[in-house]
C-alpha cells in the first residue's frame, strides 16, 4: 500500500482538502503541523490516534512541526456545546511546558515544537483585526458545525474568534518554518479550512489540510477527557498498569479499528491476529497486542512488563512478590484508608467502612471471601499490624473476586 492508501486503510482521513494531496503524502518531503491545546498538562489517550498521525508522517519522509496553542489555550475553541470556562494564564504556560516534553519524548527531541503566544503576544489587535479578520467573512464562519452548533447555547466574541487565530496559525507557519499542511481532529475542521483561505487568499499559495476521525467506542462517545474517562498518557497521571488495564478491557467490536489506529502493526499482522481473536476470543490477543504496543511506544518496554507483571500478580494472588512501586501502581485508583494502631480483621474491615457490620464482616471472612496481602484468611483474631504489612506499611485487602481496598497503617 501506498502511504495515502494506508492512511485510508487504517481510517485517519476524514476530510481533506487541496489539490494532489495524495500525490504529496506518497512522495515525502512535506514540512507540516499539528496543534496541541493547553488545556490540561498532558495528552490523553483519545487525542494519541491523531497525534499518532504525526509520527506516521514523519516515518513516511514528511517533517514535523508541533503547536501548543499558549495564546489560543488563553481563549478557548468552540466545543460546540457551551462556553468554556476562562484559563488561568499561568496554568496554561505550566502546561505547554509539560506537553512540549511529552512532545519531544513522543516524537524526538529534534522536532520543533512552537508556541504561538510568541508571535501572537505583541500582535496590536487593530492590526490583527486589518490582516486577518478582514479577510475571513462573517457568513463562512457562522456555517462552520461547532460555532453553529454552539449559537444555540450562546458563544462569545472570544470563541468565535478562535477560528481567526488558528487560522493565522497556519499563516504564519507557512511564511516562518514552510508548512504547506495542517492536520487535526474532524472537529477542528472549520479552522483547518481558515487557514488555507487565508493563505490563498494574502500569499497565493496552494495548501493542504486533512482531518483525522475523533477516537470513539461503540455507542460514539469520545474517549477523551471532556466525556470523563480520561487517560493521560503521563505515567505519573496514569500508571502502566492502568493503561495497561483500560486497553485490555477495549470492545472486541472495536478491536480491530484500534489495532489500525493506535499501532504501526502492518495490514497483514491484523489480519493474523484478528484470525486469531476471532477463533479464541477467550484469549484477547489483540487486546494483549495492543497495550503491549500503545505502552511500549508511550512509556517503555520496561514499563510494559511492570503493567503486565502486576497484572498476573493480582490475579493469581502472588501480591508479595510486587516492588514497592509496582504495589502503588496496582492500587492506584482504589479506596485507601489509613488505621494508626493494631487492629483484628473484623475491626479493621468495619472501622474503614470496607463492609458495614462486624456481623457482615463475620460472614465474608468465614465465607472465605476476604483476602489479605494475597492469602484467603478465615480466621476472626487474624490482626493487622506492621509485621504482617507489606513494606511494613501496605495491606492489601480483596473482597470477593475482583474489589481491592489499600489500608496503610500510619508510621508511628
Amino acid at each position: 500500500m501506498k502511504f495515502y492508501d494506508e492512511l485510508k486503510w487504517r481510517g485517519l482521513i476524514k476530510d481533506e482538502a487541496g489539490e494532489d494531496l495524495e500525490e504529496k503524502l506518497n512522495n515525502g518531503g512535506l514540512t507540516f503541523y499539528i496543534g496541541a491545546d493547553p488545556s490540561a498538562d498532558s495528552l490523553h489517550i483519545g487525542q494519541f490516534p491523531t497525534f499518532l498521525v504525526a509520527e506516521r508522517l514523519r516515518r513516511a519522509g514528511h517533517k514535523p512541526i508541533i503547536l501548543v496553542g499558549g495564546a489560543t489555550g488563553r481563549v478557548g475553541d468552540p466545543r460546540g456545546t457551551k462556553e468554556r470556562e476562562k484559563s488561568d494564564e499561568k496554568v496554561v504556560d505550566n502546561n505547554f511546558e509539560k506537553i512540549k516534553a511529552q512532545m519531544k519524548k513522543l516524537f524526538g527531541k529534534e522536532t520543533p515544537v512552537l508556541n504561538n503566544y510568541d508571535w501572537f503576544k505583541n500582535y496590536n489587535y487593530v492590526d490583527f483585526l486589518r490582516d486577518v479578520g478582514k479577510y475571513v467573512n462573517v457568513a463562512y464562519m457562522i456555517n462552520k458545525d461547532l460555532v453553529k452548533r454552539q449559537m444555540e447555547s450562546g458563544i462569545s466574541y472570544a470563541e468565535f474568534s478562535y477560528m481567526l487565530m488558528q487560522g493565522y496559525d497556519f499563516k504564519h507557519i507557512f511564511e516562518e518554518y514552510g508548512a504547506t499542511l495542517q492536520f487535526g481532529g474532524s472537529d477542528q475542521w472549520g479552522n483547518l479550512t481558515t487557514g488555507i483561505e487565508l493563505i490563498r487568499k494574502l500569499n497565493n499559495k496552494e495548501v493542504y489540510a486533512f482531518s483525522v476521525p475523533l477516537t470513539v467506542d461503540s455507542t460514539g462517545k469520545k474517549l477523551g477527557k471532556s466525556e470523563g474517562n480520561a487517560l493521560w498518557l503521563d505515567k505519573n497521571k496514569t500508571s502502566s498498569y492502568e493503561m495497561y488495564q483500560y486497553l485490555l478491557n477495549f470492545e472486541d467490536s472495536m478491536i480491530e479499528e484500534y489495532l489500525k489506529k493506535y499501532t504501526f502493526l502492518t495490514k497483514e499482522e491484523i489480519e493474523n491476529i484478528m484470525k486469531e481473536q476471532n477463533e479464541h476470543p477467550e484469549t484477547r490477543i489483540a487486546q494483549k497486542t495492543l497495550a503491549k504496543e500503545v505502552i511500549t511506544f508511550i512509556h517503555d518496554e520496561d514499563s510494559y512488563n511492570s503493567a503486565v507483571k502486576i497484572s498476573e500478580a493480582l490475579f493469581s494472588g502472588n501480591i508479595k512478590d510486587l516492588s514497592e512501586e509496582e504495589l502503588k501502581d496496582a492500587m492506584s485508583g482504589v479506596d485507601t484508608y489509613t488505621i494508626d494502631t493494631e487492629l483484628n480483621l473484623v475491626d479493621t474491615l468495619v472501622s474503614t467502612g470496607i463492609l458495614s457490620s462486624k456481623r457482615e464482616a463475620r460472614e465474608f471472612i468465614t465465607n472465605g471471601s476476604i483476602s489479605v496481602n494475597g492469602e484467603k484468611i478465615t480466621d476472626l483474631e487474624y490482626l493487622v499490624n506492621k509485621s504482617n504489612a507489606l513494606y511494613n506499611k501496605y495491606i492489601v485487602i480483596r473482597r470477593g473476586k475482583k474489589k481491592y481496598y489499600l489500608v496503610t497503617i500510619k508510621e508511628e
